[in-house]
């Protein structure tokens, strides 16, 4: 496989549950590392995102519907 290298330090008993699960399976380390940043990369940017979205709402830079606004444009309201 080819890619780029990146290099992270991970605590003791991180290292040594991967040792492990690498010693079950016959997978190497670096195999699970790329699983779990595939795993979780989607929700990680998708948080961010969301701050982000959350911090413009709060500086008024995004346009905003009240709920009262929204139930009359449904014919929810009262």
């Amino acid at each position: 496989m080819s890619g780029s290298v990146i290099s992270l330090r991970i605590d003791d008993e991180q290292k040594l549950r991967l040792d492990r699960l690498s010693q079950r399976t016959g997978r190497p380390g670096s195999f699970y590392l790329r699983e779990a940043l595939g795993a979780h990369l989607d929700h990680l940017e998708y948080v961010y995102l969301l701050e982000e979205e959350a911090a413009e709402i709060r500086r008024g830079e995004v346009e905003t519907a009240s709920l009262e606004q929204l139930e009359n444009e449904c014919g929810l309201g009262d």
